[in-house]
């Protein structure tokens, strides 16, 4: 490749982008997908956004469902053939590019043979007839919100609950662990995103604790920080605008209704506009000093909805 002069952006162009948010689509892979590829497509000069993440799990089906939300490990996925096999159901739907093995996308695909029907289903029999992620937006997450829907009780595809505020992941977690939360809570935590936190952590920890507890089918979590790949039930994170930055996460309290419909793709917070502007009147973002280069991050750092990338001192 470095003789052929074959270089990173002769690959990563944007219908390659289009193959991953595909593959991402029919395996029901992580959340981390709509941060990662967004930032790289950036340095690549490609726009992806989070509307091209949902119009593409529109039209692609579901068809690997993985543990947690599924009984398949990847091991299992390996053995029935990997992502080469994944990729061979579904070569009609992929754009045919080249790639760094030197073959182009349909002849990688045209290698492989799905051993295993029942862990790498074909197209006319999915799991589910859109893809793994959806992208949610309404009056809590004007710029978009992320779900693997793939991964949520089919009785949680629609909730509406009391939110639940915490201001950071580790009052939340002694919340969950000393019983104070309850089926169709929704526990809130904010704060937590890429300048709020600063750096977006995982809430691997509370949705786990809720898993742990049998609610994962009772209770939801709405965040504008993420999740890992591990991430299953009715766990909504990438919450953009964040709170710090003043977003209507920030302006949520404690007993307000929360609601979501994933096929809809809404995510709300059942509080008049009217009210939301005045409790916006006098708040304040909590004040956690830093210095060097976490103060210096906080102020380059971009939204989620952006993939979390990094500024310029202009901008």
């Amino acid at each position: 490749m470095v003789k052929a002069e074959v270089r990173p952006r002769s690959i990563a162009t944007r219908r390659a982008f289009e193959n991953a948010v595909t593959v991402d689509m029919l395996i029901g892979g992580s959340t981390n997908t709509a941060l990662h590829l967004p930032a790289i497509a950036r340095e690549a000069g490609v726009s992806l956004t989070l509307d091209d993440f949902d119009e593409i799990s529109r039209r692609t089906p579901h068809i690997c469902r993985l543990a947690p939300a599924g009984e398949h490990t990847m091991a299992d996925l390996e053995e029935a053939g990997g992502i080469p096999a994944v990729m061979a159901v579904a070569m009609r739907r992929l754009h045919d590019l080249p790639t760094v093995s030197g073959l182009t996308t349909h002849q990688v695909a045209a290698r492989a043979l799905p051993q295993d029907n029942a862990i790498i289903r074909p197209l006319d029999d999915p799991y589910h007839a859109e893809g793994g992620i959806a992208v949610l937006r309404g009056s809590l997450a004007p710029l978009g919100a992320v779900v693997k829907s793939g991964a949520v009780d089919p009785g949680m595809l629609t909730f509406r609950g009391p939110a639940r505020v915490f201001d950071a992941e580790a009052p939340a977690m002694r919340a969950i662990l000393d019983g104070k939360i309850k089926p169709l809570d929704v526990v809130l935590i904010r704060y937590v995103g890429p300048k709020g936190a600063p750096g977006m952590p995982e809430m691997l920890a509370p949705t786990s604790a809720i898993a742990g507890m049998g609610m994962d089918a009772s209770v939801a979590l709405v965040t504008d920080g993420r999740f890992s790949g591990a991430t299953r039930g009715g766990a909504i994170g990438h919450v953009s605008p964040e709170a710090v930055a003043g977003g209507p996460i920030a302006l949520v309290r404690e007993g307000d209704m929360v609601s979501f419909d994933i096929p809809a793709r809404r995510l709300d917070v059942e509080v008049g506009s009217e009210e939301l502007e005045r409790r916006r009147r006098t708040w304040k973002p909590p004040q956690k000093p830093l210095s060097g280069y976490l103060q210096r991050y906080r102020r380059l750092v971009g939204g989620a909805h952006l993939g979390a990338v990094l500024g310029d001192e202009n901008d």
